[in-house]
């Protein structure tokens, strides 16, 4: 018989900067009994070989590009055959989606008129997302310049106006282009410490991310944490 008290495995966490944390998507993580396997690859912690002691992995967004040659950002891309191989879990978060595409050969870019989403926008589900993925939100928090092709033998999910492949996934791996780990404090820090990148065209200014979080979060928070369950017991 099923022992329902055995702890359960860690879910492996992948930051790209020294500070970064997992915000929502790590507290609803370790709200379903497992604990966080931190890693920092571009700071030189090693990447497992298999996942056999881990329930899943979650690659994190950061100022990088996938599209960079840096070894850190190789190594990584290379390892997400490790949880597809293994069938386990995997969520690519903005930068983590990226590399997913990376991985499959596809494609990552710029938009040609240099455009950015950075704040909250609208995406669209399609027909078919909800039972892969529950119900998505229909504005979601942003802060990319680039975006992704549908990697090869995946399914889109939502799809938005600038750059149109917002979710994804193929079996048990999904990519997000969005953040809905966000929590209020960090968007006040992002907005603060990169208050450069508000310049770019088609993104939002500081007040705006504030109004929209006090507007669309709830519906995010909802999502997050029906998703969050869906993903692990897939």
């Amino acid at each position: 018989m099923l022992d329902k008290s055995a702890p359960k495995l860690p879910v492996l966490v992948i930051l790209h900067q020294e500070h970064s944390t997992a915000g929502r998507i790590g507290r609803l993580i370790q709200a379903r009994g497992h604990a966080l396997d931190l890693r920092r690859p571009r700071f030189g912690d090693d990447l497992p070989s298999t996942m056999a002691n881990h329930a899943g992995a979650v690659i994190f967004g950061g100022p990088m590009s996938a599209n960079d040659e840096e070894e850190f950002l190789r190594r990584e891309i290379d390892w997400i055959g490790v949880p597809l191989k293994e069938n386990k879990p995997f969520l690519g978060v903005c930068l983590g989606a990226q590399m997913l595409t990376r991985h499959f050969g596809g494609r990552v870019y710029k938009d040609p008129d240099g455009r950015a989403e950075i704040g909250y926008y609208d995406i669209k589900a399609l027909p078919g997302a909800e039972a892969l993925a529950g119900h998505l939100p229909d504005h979601v928090y942003q802060w990319h310049r680039e975006g992704f092709d549908l990697p090869r033998g995946a399914r889109m999910l939502a799809r938005g106006e600038i750059f149109e492949v917002q979710a994804c996934c193929i079996d048990r791996a999904y990519a997000i282009q969005f953040h809905p780990e966000v929590t209020y404090a960090m968007i006040c820090r992002w907005t603060t410490r990169a208050a450069d990148r508000m310049a770019a065209p088609a993104a939002q200014t500081r007040e705006e991310h504030l109004e929209g979080w006090f507007r669309y979060d709830s519906a995010v928070e909802s999502w997050a944490q029906d998703f969050v369950g869906r993903w692990l017991a897939a």
